[in-house]
């Protein structure tokens, strides 16, 4: 392995596996509206009649609690909390709303939790992993969903020699690598609360109608708020082949899903078909790169006429790019340096806050910022994180040592919601014990033979301990999530499909809208761009394949799938017809995205949103024959 780079079709695997590690034991039974349900009935199993769950609130107060509780269209195997039991039992029918407040508020904190998770400590391990296997920069450069950190000392993500503000030929050279990076591990970083939120709602038959909801919603959101906004923010001209190819494979991915909708199932071969589409997706991305800049370079060395042109961004942004981005650290250093104590490094690497920065940041920054502290505390305490890019590579031997013996607890506790962690062994000693034990000893064995000052050669282990471990952490919040939608959705009577497409789809882009906007502002729309269909084609094909295939493995031949009536079929045509429309339109305007063009796709967007909540509420609706 060392000294050579890895095959990108080996790393897809190994992420997948992983993915699948906090997802592969989930629950099956039956369901109503859009679902997976399986082929055959357990044999042996009294089969108890199923009631829609949302008819609860037809009830009176005092029979909704044993409705809840003996219904099985209101059970859910996953999560921690029993959301549904919390709003009917614990709560009198009085204290509804402060029930539905208090989910809410917690429903935005879960979304909160996963932004962090993936951003400061999914992504950057991510990152470390990449650098560890030696992977190009064309394919492992663009990890992290949230550009602010890319912008220190004038380097974009932190990798060396890529300057934003190069004035020669690097300067080109950065453009022609940012190309492909949105759509590969960018879209891995930006989508990881999309693809674990799919996985668990497809393990769960009660809630599959919130994976399809979420990812076709997503994908109308991306493509026309997202996409429309970079253009109304910086207007630019798109670089026409990219455009055209993840226009097209889109285009693909969306009629694969609408196709098993029409069918009604989705076979081994069909679920490992969309896996091998995202596969061939990602290798004609980096063959076009390499072909591309192989042209670009022969062109500088013999000055070849009609040289394929490097897209640029304005030289002003780039300078004043720069310019703001300047690192400020350098003033900080002490004159004297001093040796830290062991207590002091530990001290320093669980704080979360830098008071430099809370003295010159806005009110609302500080404000969520206390949000954020303790969500951040506790993965700092958990979730190992390696950081190439620094001297040291973030290695704190007190913490380190820690994330030893906390890391694996947090795993065992978090996979399948803890059912593996408390599993006791012989019935007398739980599987957490033995994980505390092995691990404090493998703790005291590192703490005594590595140093505060030099990391040691296996420290890259930790990058692959702090990926599954925040990999877990995704997965659980992810969890919650979705069942607190469903919770929701049996409260207020809203299907899966119209929870999927609004709070769910809403929810898990806000990292690809603030990620995306920003790039624009700071000159890079096209990277941006690029991001947006990048995000989306991974999302689809890999959410809807691999949590078919992760359902099929538990022994259904086939998945069977049930279009939650008009809605389903509106919000597909919604998304078909606005890619149609970008494929069309784009090529038209010569690639040239203009604010006019931007604020067509927000009106697109409104109008769908509209359509889609008056079919929710039978004010559109299909005439009866």
């Amino acid at each position: 392995m060392a000294g050579r780079p890895l095959n990108l079709t080996w790393v897809l695997h190994l992420l997948c596996v992983l993915l699948m590690v906090g997802t592969v034991s989930g629950a099956s039974g039956p369901s109503t509206g859009a679902h997976i349900r399986p082929e055959f009935p357990a044999a042996g199993v009294n089969q108890t009649p199923v009631v829609d769950c949302r008819d609860v609130c037809g009830l009176n107060a005092s029979d909704r609690c044993d409705f809840i509780r003996t219904n099985p269209d209101c059970h859910s195997e996953g999560g921690y909390l029993n959301y549904l039991e919390g709003i009917f039992c614990h709560f009198s029918p009085n204290l509804l709303p402060l029930a539905i407040t208090l989910y809410a508020f917690w429903l935005l904190y879960l979304f909160l939790i996963l932004g962090v998770t993936a951003g400061k400590f999914f992504c950057p391990n991510l990152s470390a992993i990449s650098t560890t296997l030696k992977l190009s920069h064309n394919v492992a450069v663009s990890f992290c969903p949230d550009p602010a950190p890319w912008r220190e000392g004038g380097q974009l993500g932190g990798w060396p020699g890529i300057r934003v503000a190069a004035r020669d030929g690097a300067s080109a050279l950065m453009s022609l690598d940012m190309l492909p990076h949105g759509v590969t591990f960018l879209a891995f970083g930006n989508g990881a609360p999309d693809i674990f939120s799919a996985l668990v709602a497809f393990s769960d038959p009660h809630t599959a109608g919130l994976a399809f909801g979420a990812l076709f919603g997503a994908g109308v959101l991306v493509t026309t708020v997202v996409a429309g906004g970079i253009a109304i923010l910086c207007p630019f001209t798109a670089a026409s082949r990219p455009f055209l190819r993840d226009i097209v494979f889109y285009m693909v991915a969306v009629f694969l899903t609408f196709t098993a909708l029409y069918v009604g199932r989705v076979t081994l071969a069909w679920a490992l078909g969309y896996l091998g589409l995202y596969v061939f997706y990602v290798v004609t991305v980096v063959l076009c790169t390499w072909v591309y800049q192989w042209q670009w370079k022969r062109s500088l060395v013999y000055s070849m006429p009609g040289a394929p042109e490097i897209p640029s961004d304005s030289e002003d942004d780039r300078v004043s790019s720069a310019t703001n981005s300047y690192d400020y650290r350098e003033e900080y250093q002490p004159l004297l340096l001093y040796q830290e104590t062991t207590a002091q490094i530990l001290v320093q690497a669980l704080n979360p806050l830098d008071y430099r920065k809370w003295r010159n940041k806005p009110t609302y920054w500080r404000v969520l910022k206390v949000f954020k502290l303790p969500v951040e505390f506790l993965l700092l305490l958990t979730v190992p994180l390696v950081d190439p890019d620094q001297e040291d590579a973030n290695w704190k031997r007190p913490l380190n040592c820690l994330h030893l013996v906390i890391s694996p607890l947090v795993l065992v506790l978090t996979l399948q919601s803890g059912a593996y962690g408390v599993y006791e062994i012989g019935g007398l000693f739980p599987v957490w014990g033995v994980v505390v034990i092995a691990g404090t000893a493998l703790a005291a064995v590192t703490f005594f033979a590595t140093s505060n000052s030099k990391p040691p050669r296996l420290h890259w282990i930790f990058a692959f301990l702090g990926f599954l471990t925040s990999a877990l952490w995704i997965n659980a919040a992810a969890t919650e999530v979705v069942n607190i939608l469903r919770s929701l959705g049996v409260v207020f009577r809203l299907s899966n499909t119209v929870l999927g497409l609004t709070l769910l789809a809403w929810g898990n882009s806000i990292g690809d809208v603030f990620s995306d906007f920003t790039l624009a502002r700071q000159g890079y729309p096209r990277m941006a761009f690029s991001a947006c269909f990048g995000g989306i084609i991974f999302n689809i094909l890999v959410g809807v394949g691999l949590g078919c295939v992760l359902q099929m493995s538990r022994g259904h031949p086939e998945v069977k799938l049930e279009s939650d009536g008009l809605l389903m079929w509106v919000l597909a045509g919604a998304l078909g017809l606005s890619l149609v429309c970008s494929l069309v339109s784009v090529p038209l305007q010569c690639f040239h995205l203009s604010k006019a063009y931007g604020l067509c796709l927000l009106l697109f967007y409104v109008s769908f949103l509209v359509v889609a909540l008056l079919t929710e509420f039978g004010v559109i609706h299909l005439k009866s024959v």
